[in-house]
């Protein structure tokens, strides 16, 4: 896309509106032009000063604005996205019968891009059978209707209804944007287990063995599981204060072993199972009680290692009928043997069903926004994932679980 992608950001009048800002800074800050179109009720928790000033653009609620541009008609047709942060239980209400009373919702129905409206309401709200029913009348049109976060409400209230992260968001419109069809919800029903991160394996107090994973791309994997339609827990070992992926269970871990536990607890009952996590192969044979102190007239220290068990190969073996599991690999190929020579082999080793390689490297896979690799099955296939968001390498991800699940042969992405 060579100009700026056009984004539509709708806000409706609830309290998260004031975190639509968030994401208003976002979508500008990665280069999106955007326009806020606000409700009025809106404009009672967020001025239109606040969005113009973030965005460079004029705002307007009605539709007898700027009546000669005809913007109830020309913002839908335009957009590349429209994105409507929070999407309360009336607008849902509104877009699911096709309501028309103010410019957001003419926009809402003159868009022919992709559209993501992002729920925040109190829990009762959004499990009320009438919200459902538009949830799901709005989703059989195409509509992407977000799963909103668990967590504090307005007041003292607790429960599902929270908005999402502002970031969180913005990875999601950027994804709709690249990859328009990115979430289909082919994955209700299915309980799913992703782990993230890098373990730590402490040699004393205050020193670890570790890798670089930030957590990025597992964290990807589970939000976008969730927003198919997945019940997902997340096993997340130590990660760069990600936000935590709205809808999912997430398990905090250190180690390997701990993360070993959490992981086999969460597959005894799950459908697909996927090791996006860098575990370490080794860890210190004993750990010191305390810090190992530098001395000038002492020996360098000598640190003996045992193996970590290997989590993956054990959840082969004891996979569930039916259970889908899939490994990934972080390789860096050497004088005589490339990449994917070495993943070949750790997947016949592994005998997973799907395995997952990026070649690593300063500045490739981890610490990275984007990611590229490759695809291998159990079946021979191969096929190459180019470079782009992670969000977009999860996508494709799970469209080769479908595919593998259902049968259906594997097509390049």
């Amino acid at each position: 896309m060579t100009q700026r992608p056009r984004v539509v950001l709708g806000v409706g009048g609830g309290i998260a509106a004031y975190k639509a800002c968030e994401v208003l800074r976002g979508l500008t800050e990665t280069g999106h032009d955007v326009r806020v179109v606000p409700t009025a009720a809106a404009l009672n928790f967020v001025g239109a000063a606040t969005f113009e000033a973030l965005s460079g653009n004029k705002v307007h609620t009605g539709v007898f604005a700027d009546v000669p541009e005809v913007p109830h008609v020309r913002l839908g047709q335009e957009a590349d996205l429209v994105v409507v942060v929070p999407a309360t239980a009336d607008l849902l209400a509104k877009a699911a019968h096709g309501l028309a009373d103010d410019l957001l919702t003419n926009t809402l129905l003159t868009a022919r891009c992709p559209v993501l409206l992002v729920p925040a309401m109190h829990t009762e709200m959004w499990e009320h059978p009438a919200t459902r029913a538009n949830v799901a009348t709005l989703r059989s049109r195409g509509a992407v209707v977000a799963e909103p976060a668990s967590g504090r409400l307005t007041g003292k209230d607790t429960g599902k209804g929270r908005l999402p992260a502002p970031a969180e968001i913005v990875d999601l419109v950027r994804l709709l944007i690249e990859h328009p069809a990115a979430l289909p919800r082919d994955l209700e029903g299915l309980r799913v287990v992703v782990s993230a991160g890098g373990t730590r394996e402490p040699l004393d107090p205050v020193r670890w063995l570790g890798n670089r994973s930030s957590g990025k791309q597992g964290y990807a994997l589970a939000r976008t599981a969730v927003q198919r339609g997945a019940e997902v827990v997340l096993v997340s070992a130590h990660t760069q204060a990600l936000p935590e992926p709205a809808g999912a269970v997430v398990e905090h871990v250190g180690t390997a072993e701990q993360l070993r536990d959490a992981v086999h607890r969460a597959a005894a009952e799950a459908d697909v199972v996927v090791m996006a996590a860098a575990v370490a192969d080794f860890r210190p044979a004993e750990r010191a009680e305390h810090k190992i102190k530098k001395s000038d007239d002492a020996p360098d220290p000598a640190i003996a290692l045992t193996r970590n068990p290997d989590i993956l190969a054990e959840l082969v073996r004891a996979r569930r009928a039916a259970q889908t599991i899939v490994g990934f690999a972080a390789e860096t190929g050497d004088s005589g043997t490339g990449v994917l020579d070495f993943a070949r082999a750790k997947l016949a080793r592994k005998g997973c069903d799907l395995l997952v390689v990026n070649a690593v490297g300063e500045g490739k896979a981890f610490e990275t926004e984007d990611n590229s690799g490759w695809l291998l099955g159990a079946d021979g296939s191969e096929r190459p994932i180019r470079l782009g968001s992670k969000a977009r390498m999860a996508t494709e991800v799970w469209d080769a679980v479908t595919k593998f699940r259902t049968g259906s042969p594997d097509t390049p992405g």
